[in-house]
């Protein structure tokens, strides 16, 4: 299901934009504070983030370039909220990593209009992601070895002591059915 984390300090903004989204089949999860979306990205790993830009606690500006800097949320799609009566600089805004703006109150058609696409992006990376080969690092495969090791290591004791006591008892038995020879007998040599 496509997911989308709403942050608005707005009560009406919220209830407008979550009956807005929800018609569309799209989970949503609304917060009032920036403190708070920052707190709930790590459970809701939204497609698409719509933040007030004049949010409490951080602005829509911080937690926008906060989410754009961070790999595992790269493919979030950011939608600037603001006011009719919200002065700020919409380039700005596309510089901190939105990818639209809408003015307040949501009008259905424009907030749809933003967010389609977005969710159409998000969805092609989310399943890149999972089609591409896994990164491996260093201290995955030696934590991987280690454990095959760790899992083998008994069996491989019991295999060697084997081979060693076969080896062992072979040179005993080797050593018990050679021939001794006898060193020549010294006798008075004649001068």
């Amino acid at each position: 299901m496509k997911r989308i984390l709403l942050a608005d300090d707005s009560p009406q903004a919220l209830r407008l934009g979550e009956q807005i989204l929800s018609g569309q089949d799209i989970q949503v999860v609304s917060v009032t504070d920036g403190a708070t979306a920052l707190q709930r990205l790590v459970d809701v790993d939204p497609d698409i983030f719509i933040v007030d830009v004049y949010l409490p606690t951080k602005n829509g500006f911080e937690l926008a370039r906060y989410i754009k800097a961070q790999p595992e949320w790269k493919h979030v799609g950011i939608v600037f909220a603001a006011g009719v009566m919200d002065k700020f600089d919409e380039q700005d805004a596309k510089n901190a990593g939105a990818a639209a703006v809408i003015r307040k109150p949501f009008e259905a058609s424009v907030l749809l209009a933003a967010v389609r696409p977005l969710l159409e992006q998000a969805e092609l990376e989310r399943s890149k992601k999972s089609k591409a080969p896994p990164a491996f690092d260093r201290n995955s495969v030696r934590a991987a070895v280690t454990l095959a090791l760790d899992s083998a290591m008994p069996a491989m004791i019991e295999a060697l002591t084997d081979r060693v006591l076969v080896v062992l008892r072979q040179q005993i038995v080797e050593q018990s059915y050679s021939p001794v020879k006898e060193a020549p007998a010294q006798g008075n040599s004649a001068k």
